[in-house]
């Protein structure tokens, strides 16, 4: 049986979300001491979930009626993409070095393979978990997690649009993502306060990550400065702009696949939104490369995580926190998936003789994304920071790519 909600204007929804998304950066970055011990062990971003899905739980809005996901994910979710991926460094990210790269790749590998494996190990044991064709199947909800894994949150919406998500299998998957990622961000900051150690045992050489901190820091000094009007509308209008060209572009493209290439349609290409993630993502690295990249100084990615805050909330109002407890299987499958990639990341490192830095920032950049990796990576030292979010913007990079492609495996599998 279901329920009138109390509110079902969007209008007021959008303004109980935005209370509390402010309400929980106020908090997040106050000197309360309480404040700080709350946000010292639970993750803001988790909190960013949580407190819009009581709204949908306990029955004072409807997820599935209210249209606010379907604007945040449209509209703004592309100009997100633009504005994370239009800072992206690549000459910066070769001169971190090989082993940095080499273990975010080695990262993204353990997602990509260690979500099929793990719905193999956990199946055999469940086998209720394969076979299912619905917008429930067990392994469209993991491609979910894959996106956030490599990408991020926004990833993680594209992938729910391109291989058809259910709400609901979406709904326990969001909940798995957030806790075991967490879960393994903590284990990382432990790991962190003990990087000296670590190092010394396994011979790493650390001399590359002190010379870094001095270029990070060179370059934020010479690059930083407070944005103007002007400046807010031009990264307004990049984003939105190619918004508006990727819908475009998806508008054109998707028909003629549809009409020309039938095959195709199990690879996503008859699909709008996977056409227009494509299209902001290529554009979001092209851009990289022109003047355009400048806007970062003035604060793109600001914006662009803004946006990605308010898609975060309109997802986290789909949520039904009473799911947890219905679907331990999921926090099986999900704790396995992770175990898969942290042996793979400690593995390389130890045989490449890595800083445990590069290990966890690497990790992080894919798991946590631009919302964490700073957070991980200023634990080693704060001038480092800005290297999570170099490495969680190549996330975005390959985020769509490598999701999709951990998409196909599951499909396959599943």
């Amino acid at each position: 049986m279901t329920h009138t909600p109390l509110i079902t204007n969007d209008a007021t929804i959008m303004g109980f979300l935005a209370i509390m998304l402010g309400l929980v950066f106020y908090t997040a970055h106050c000197n309360i001491r309480f404040w700080q011990k709350f946000y010292s062990v639970v993750p803001a971003v988790l909190i960013c979930y949580f407190l819009p899905s009581l709204l949908n739980t306990f029955g004072v809005v409807n997820g599935e009626e209210s249209q606010l996901y379907y604007v945040a994910s449209r509209y703004l979710l592309p100009a997100c993409l633009v504005l994370l991926t239009i800072s992206v460094d690549l000459k910066a990210i070769a001169r971190l070095g090989s082993k940095a790269v080499i273990l975010f790749f080695t990262g993204t590998l353990g997602i990509v393979i260690g979500g099929p494996i793990a719905l193999l190990i956990v199946s055999s044991f469940a086998p209720e978990l394969l076979g299912v064709s619905g917008p429930e199947a067990v392994w469209r909800g993991m491609t979910t997690v894959a996106g956030s894994w490599i990408g991020g949150s926004a990833n993680q919406a594209a992938m729910k649009e391109i291989y058809g998500a259910g709400d609901q299998i979406f709904s326990a998957m969001v909940t798995v993502d957030v806790i075991v990622a967490n879960l393994w961000m903590a284990v990382l900051l432990v790991m962190a306060a003990k990087a000296n150690k670590i190092d010394e045992k396994t011979g790493a050489d650390t001399t590359a990550i002190t010379a870094l901190k001095e270029r990070v820091e060179n370059f934020h000094a010479k690059h930083g400065r407070i944005a103007s009007l002007s400046d807010i509308m031009i990264i307004l209008a990049v984003g939105l702009g190619v918004t508006g060209f990727a819908h475009l572009f998806a508008d054109n493209v998707t028909p003629y696949f549809i009409e020309n290439f039938p095959g195709l349609d199990k690879f996503s290409f008859h699909s709008k939104f996977f056409w227009m993630i494509i299209f902001a993502s290529t554009v979001g690295i092209a851009l990289s490369f022109t003047r355009a990249r400048e806007l970062e100084g003035v604060g793109a990615s600001k914006v662009g995580s803004a946006f990605l805050y308010i898609l975060i909330a309109t997802i986290g109002m789909k949520m039904d926190v009473r799911m947890i407890a219905d679907a331990p299987v999921y926090f099986i499958i999900g704790a396995v998936w992770m175990m898969i990639h942290a042996a793979l990341m400690l593995f390389v490192a130890k045989m490449i003789k890595a800083p445990l830095f590069y290990m966890a920032v690497g990790s992080q950049a894919n798991v946590g994304g631009a919302a964490s990796a700073p957070v991980v990576a200023s634990a080693f030292h704060p001038s480092l920071a800005p290297v999570g979010v170099l490495l969680a913007v190549l996330g975005y990079t390959v985020g769509t790519y490598m999701a999709w492609l951990c998409g196909q495996i599951l499909q396959a599998v599943g």
